[in-house]
């Protein structure tokens, strides 16, 4: 199976900003002959702090990914909350992202499904990989057609993830495409003091440990200035680096 690519900024910042991401990642698929599917999220609704920035929402955000689909041909995913957003951003997204801390709620994993867009569900920083079967199984009794798994490590509650990668052959079970998340997966959680921090320096290495372990698909958060980014850029890959991570890999 060849590989696909999942990128994009963690949250939609600008119409600007999307629009610098998608340019970077439709050369890349010129130069590498690879998709690339764009990521951005119209609201981060997991933030540690009440105070911390979550996008443009719902409405507003789906018209700017619409822009981005039109203008640049990508196909395009994002990730949604709640049951009543799976219809609307089903409109425009071609695959739906289930985040890790919902992937158990049968009501979001529902909707997702009937949509008929691909699902791609984050495995929980809370559950093994052999616990991703029943979330797959509720998605396909609802009519889903194409169910993704998504590693992304597991918490102990210590402000950090620990990846087995073993995780990956087991969840190929189950799933259509199994994904390896390399930014997320290198999160501190909590450990900024009140928001997220991360270790960047090891999305490569975590994308090549992936790929040993039979990944069929990368999700890296990528911004061209991770430092300034308004989610999640300790542990985002600098925009620039993504080309030579992705050649890496195939």
């Amino acid at each position: 199976m060849k590989p696909i690519f999942i990128a994009g900024p963690c949250v939609i910042e600008s119409a600007e900003l999307l629009d610098t991401v998608a340019q970077h990642l439709v050369e890349i698929q010129q130069n590498l002959g690879t998709e690339v599917i764009f990521k951005a999220s119209f609201d981060k609704a997991n933030r540690t702090s009440l105070h911390s920035f979550r996008g443009p929402g719902l409405e507003k955000g789906l018209q700017m990914l619409a822009d981005i689909k039109a203008k640049y041909g990508l196909r395009i995913t994002t990730d949604i909350h709640e049951s009543c957003q799976a219809a609307p951003a089903g409109e425009v997204c071609d695959v739906l992202q289930i985040p890790a801390f919902l992937c158990r709620q049968t009501d979001l994993l529902v909707a997702a499904a009937k949509t008929g867009r691909t699902v791609n569900i984050k495995k929980a920083q809370f559950l093994s990989g052999e616990d991703m079967r029943y979330p797959v199984e509720k998605a396909r009794e609802a009519g889903a057609k194409e169910v993704w798994l998504t590693e992304r490590g597991n918490t102990f509650g210590y402000n950090n993830l620990v990846v087995d990668f073993r995780n990956l052959p087991v969840m190929s079970q189950w799933a259509d495409r199994v994904i390896m998340d390399c930014t997320h997966s290198v999160q501190r959680p909590g450990g900024g003091g009140g928001c997220t921090s991360g270790d960047r320096q090891y999305v490569p290495a975590m994308a090549l440990a992936a790929k040993a372990f039979g990944a069929e698909g990368y999700f890296f958060e990528v911004h061209p200035n991770p430092d300034n980014a308004l989610s999640d850029g300790p542990n985002m890959l600098f925009l620039n680096q993504l080309q030579k991570v992705v050649e890496s890999l195939l």
